[in-house]
């Protein structure tokens, strides 16, 4: 092979090979790159598919649980909500025997269309009638939710004991759908 000949291998090696490297870089990389992005994309876009049927099939149970939970929100009227609430709390003490010591209502404007009746509860009982007073509110149809429940004995063998309830109730806005 002459000098002049492998100067012109040379030079078509080094063409192809920057031709090689700019495909590279300008088709095949960006290419792979896109590919792997719409593949992603499409399994996400599966994912929400199948999320979203689950959510079709099971329309009927979910409609039928946000209208339990409307019809037995708190009433529009603050008043009448707070007085629901210590009718529920006093009818939860008699029927497990437990002794409220204090009740107190805070109102909280969450959004536009809602709020919410926090009460802190301290009551005291022995295990059995706190964990009867539990289960009433917990059982009750309305719409109330245990934030924190705080238990602690009141003597030294733990006979007596201290319960400190966090429970807000919802109130929607007579508005809302």
């Amino acid at each position: 092979m002459t000098v002049k000949n492998r100067q012109q291998l040379l030079i078509v090696v080094t063409i192809a090979l920057a031709a090689l490297f700019a495909g590279d870089k300008l088709l095949f990389t960006p290419l792979v790159n896109l590919w792997k992005e719409r593949s992603v994309a499409v399994a996400k876009l599966r994912t929400q598919v199948a999320e979203g049927t689950k959510l079709i099939r099971r329309e009927q149970g979910l409609r039928s649980d946000w209208d339990h939970m409307r019809t037995n929100t708190l009433p529009d009227n603050t008043s009448l909500a707070e007085q629901e609430i210590l009718k529920a709390f006093d009818f939860w003490s008699q029927d497990s025997r437990v002794s409220i010591l204090s009740i107190t209502p805070q109102w909280k404007r969450d959004a536009e269309d809602y709020i919410t009746l926090q009460c802190r509860v301290d009551a005291a009982g022995n295990l059995a009638t706190i964990t009867r007073f539990l289960y009433g509110i917990e059982k009750d149809p309305l719409a109330l939710k245990l934030e924190t429940v705080e238990l602690t004995a009141r003597d030294t063998e733990g006979q007596q004991l201290a319960l400190t309830l966090q429970i807000s109730g919802l109130v929607l806005n007579s508005k809302a759908p």
